[in-house]
């Protein structure tokens, strides 16, 4: 009887899995209680598999469970890409378009890409979101944005990704800090020594990256939410950090900022991450969000 599977039982058993109890999916999936746990009754009868153990306080899914959730889950994946490509064949013109842009891509760059955009598409309204660090995944997740440009790599399946380019960035302090003087003598800072000064940190207003660091090397951090409270804060002075080569290059030959020759992040304190532009898999990207998918790949 595996041909009588449906679709919906398939989203049951994930709704259940997720919610973490057969209530929480009926509340989830705006059902009554009996009518999720008719469902997975009757899928466990016709796969002749057993897929959740109920013994305990909440129902764990059984080896065979978590196998057939795997699988349910892709199929779901392929149905949900495939009614998108359909709705994509009669979409028209988006009314508006929202784009989650991580801090670190060059802002001249993105704004050459909308000025583009908007000449083709001059009714269409435009939102930029400053999207740092795992942000602009956790917004393209939660369907908050239609693109999304990312330096993290945190690979989803329902998100479409393509590396675009490299930014890269420089690890500098102020003039004025105290570490200016040690650049001075032309030897590498070591990372114990920049340990000894405050470190600002860009951090991720998602829980994607919760737990890990990137380049923080000071215990004594102050975080920031956006480059342009970094940057003020080092240019004055307060401590070091690492910003974009394309925000800092006039400050960097006019002498207000030095960079760092710290061996932690190569020469000259020098690093290169890659940039990725992405979009949902389950969602058609109407003319417009096409034609500023294209400008950023030119461009960049």
């Amino acid at each position: 009887m595996l041909d009588a599977l449906t679709l919906d039982q398939m989203r049951v058993l994930v709704a259940v899995n997720e919610a973490g109890s057969f209530s929480g999916a009926a509340d989830r999936l705006a059902r009554a209680q009996s009518a999720v746990s008719y469902a997975i009754g009757n899928l466990e009868s016709q796969l002749g598999v057993t897929l959740f153990d109920r013994s305990g306080y909440r129902p764990v899914l059984t080896p065979e469970g978590k196998m057939l959730l795997a699988d349910a889950r892709s199929i779901l994946l392929k149905v949900d890409t495939l009614r998108a490509r359909a709705r994509g064949f009669g979409a028209g013109v988006e009314l508006g378009l929202d784009v989650a842009l991580d801090p670190q891509f060059p802002v001249d760059l993105a704004s050459e890409a909308l000025k583009e955009l908007q000449d083709a598409y001059p009714l269409v309204t435009i939102r930029v979101l400053s999207a740092p660090l795992g942000e602009a995944i956790r917004l393209l997740q939660e369907n908050n944005c239609t693109l999304a440009i990312s330096g993290i790599d945190i690979p989803d399946p329902r998100i479409e990704r393509e590396a675009i380019g490299f930014v890269s960035r420089a690890a500098v302090v102020s003039s004025k800090h105290p570490l200016a003087d040690r650049v001075l003598t032309g030897e590498a800072i070591s990372a114990a020594e920049l340990a000894d000064h405050v470190q600002i940190v860009t951090e991720d207003p998602s829980a994607l990256t919760r737990g890990r660091e990137y380049d923080v090397l000071s215990p004594g951090t102050w975080r920031v939410s956006d480059n342009s409270t970094k940057y003020s804060l080092i240019c004055a002075g307060i401590g070091w950090g690492n910003l974009p080569l394309w925000l800092i290059e006039r400050d960097l030959m006019e002498g207000r900022l030095v960079r760092i020759p710290a061996a932690e992040f190569g020469v000259d304190g020098e690093t290169v991450g890659r940039m990725w532009l992405m979009h949902r898999t389950d969602e058609p990207l109407g003319p417009a969000a096409k034609t500023l998918r294209a400008t950023l790949r030119k461009l960049f």
